[in-house]
C-alpha cells in the first residue's frame, strides 16, 4: 500500500484498500483473526464479484467501467498464489476422481469436497467444477 502511495497510483491503491475493507468486515462478522485460507477466500470472492461486473458492463457496452474492474482483478490477481496450469488442474481432478471412487454425476459433490481444500487459490473454482462435471459423465 505505500509503494502504491508513493508512486501516486490512485487506481492500485484504491484496490488495495478495499482488500484491507474487505479483510476487516470479514474479521469484525466473524470475531476473528482471519487465517490465510480465510484471507485468499475474501480476495477469490473479490475477483468473482468483479467478472460478474465486467460480463454486466460488457452487456451495457460500458466499456470504461469494465476496463478499471479488470484493472481491480489485477492488483488483487498479484496477492493470490500462482495459478495451476490446464495440465496440472487436469491431473489434480483425475486424481481426485479416482481417490473419491467417484463413477458418476452423483458423486460430484465427493470430488469438489476434495478439491476445494487442495485447490484453494490456485484454481478458478468454476473452471474446476466444469472440468469434473466433463469427466464424470
Amino acid at each position: 500500500m505505500k509503494s502504491a502511495m508513493r508512486a501516486r497510483d490512485s487506481a492500485r491503491l484504491s484496490t488495495i484498500r478495499l482488500a484491507l475493507a474487505a479483510i476487516k468486515q470479514r474479521e469484525v462478522d466473524t470475531r476473528t483473526e482471519l487465517g490465510d485460507a480465510e484471507v485468499l477466500g475474501v480476495l477469490e470472492k473479490m475477483i468473482k464479484q468483479r467478472r460478474e461486473s465486467i460480463a454486466q458492463y460488457e452487456q451495457a457496452s460500458r466499456k470504461d467501467l469494465a476496463d478499471a474492474e479488470k484493472g481491480e482483478i489485477a492488483v488483487l490477481s498479484a496477492y493470490l498464489p500462482q495459478q495451476l496450469g490446464d495440465a496440472e488442474l487436469d491431473q489434480a481432478v483425475a486424481a481426485a476422481i479416482t481417490e473419491s471412487g467417484a463413477s458418476g454425476a452423483k458423486d460430484m459433490g465427493k470430488v469438489m469436497g476434495l478439491l476445494k481444500s487442495r485447490l484453494a487459490g490456485k484454481a478458478d473454482m468454476g473452471k474446476v467444477s466444469n472440468l469434473v462435471k466433463t469427466k464424470l459423465s
